[in-house]
């Protein structure tokens, strides 16, 4: 299985570096019109409907060439989300030194977000992407990809935290802990926003930014100060 950076740098735009040359940007394009062939097939009839036969017949090219560029159809199906998400590890390791680590974490995403649409549609469109993302929580087999996935995300961005705050993650637990809220709250918006009608990154950024707000709140405040408070003046009033 290919690593996240190995993934992302398949995918890197032509240009986005040195110039490739022809043979270089013949074989991107190939790739680019195999990503998106099979993204609309899974999309359109459904994942497990789709044969790698059928994806490499939309493009014209043999199965043989296919697997010359991603392993298996599960490869195309999170090659974007690859990308995504090497985006944003990339900016969290550019956050400034002094911001606290939710807050960094925040920023990174929020901020990332400004130039997300651009990453994608260098490959695929977004629209498709965003209908990808709902495959995936749709679809048993790739939940479940998708969740073993996002724990080894988590793991990467954990080690990230700590380096930038000077800790070892093996013996600090802060740096999992606060990666786990922040990857909790991430999972519960995907849920909402895959669920809503309005399915743009401007929506996901939305309720997303909104649940951000509520971890410290929800962690720090007492949720039943006001029924004890009734209670304890003699009013008889309970917080429900």
């Amino acid at each position: 299985m290919r690593t996240r950076q190995q993934a992302a740098e398949a995918a890197e735009p032509a240009g986005a570096a040195a110039r490739p040359g022809l043979r270089e940007r013949k074989k991107q394009r190939t790739r680019d019109a195999l990503l998106h062939a099979a993204l609309e097939l899974f999309t359109t009839q459904g994942y497990e409907q789709t044969t790698v036969d059928e994806i490499a017949a939309a493009v014209d090219v043999s199965q043989r060439t296919f697997f010359r560029y991603f392993a298996n159809k599960e490869e195309t199906t999170f090659a974007v989300q690859d990308m995504v998400e090497s985006h944003f590890v990339a900016a969290v390791r550019e956050r400034p030194a002094h911001e606290a680590p939710l807050n960094a974490l925040r920023r990174a995403l929020l901020d990332s977000w400004d130039t997300l649409g651009e990453v994608i549609e260098e490959v695929i469109p977004v629209e498709l992407h965003m209908r990808t993302y709902q495959l995936i929580e749709s679809t048993p087999t790739l939940l479940a990809a998708h969740l073993r996935r996002s724990s080894e995300l988590e793991e990467e961005i954990a080690r990230v935290i700590a380096e930038r705050e000077g800790l070892d993650v093996d013996t600090d637990p802060r740096p999992r802990v606060v990666v786990a809220a922040f990857s909790g709250v991430m999972r519960l918006t995907g849920r909402l926003w895959g669920a809503g009608e309005d399915t743009s990154i401007e929506s996901m950024r939305r309720v997303t930014e909104s649940y951000l707000d509520q971890i410290g709140p929800a962690l720090a405040e007492d949720w039943n100060r006001r029924g004890r408070g009734a209670e304890r003046d003699g009013s008889g009033v309970h917080a429900l």
